[in-house]
């Protein structure tokens, strides 16, 4: 199943990383999300809640907020939302239009790496 979350990058940028709405796919457990060729783990850092299981990289995930405030309060910066997914977080924010300030519109492909990371996580063994 699909769900509409917020991605953030924390790595290398604090609180102004590049920063998504889009859908993503999650595992049973909910401790992998699955995002734009991306596969996530679930991770207790200081600034982050999730790492990418290829490359270490940290990330701030969670489901969208009503008040617009996806963004740490002290973060900044234009959040791409994936343009099947505005018509739903304005539905969910109450709104008609987003502020062009604040989002940009993008094409964002489903590329969930589910089988890849399945072969990274559980390699097979040979006898």
């Amino acid at each position: 199943m699909k769900e509409l979350m917020y991605i953030e990058k924390k790595s290398g940028y604090s609180d102004d990383g590049p920063a998504w709405i889009g859908y993503v796919k999650t595992s049973k457990t909910k401790r992998t999300v699955y995002f734009n060729d991306h596969a996530f783990q679930k991770h207790n850092g200081v600034n982050a809640n999730y790492i990418d299981i290829e490359t270490g990289e940290e990330y701030w995930i969670s489901g969208v907020k009503k008040r617009e405030s996806n963004r740490h309060w002290a973060g900044k910066g234009c959040i791409q939302i994936d343009s099947r997914a505005v018509d739903a977080y304005l539905s969910l924010i109450g709104e008609t239009a987003l502020p062009k300030a604040l989002y940009k519109v993008v094409e964002i492909e489903d590329r969930f790496p589910i089988e890849r990371v399945n072969q990274l996580l559980n390699p097979k063994v040979e006898c």
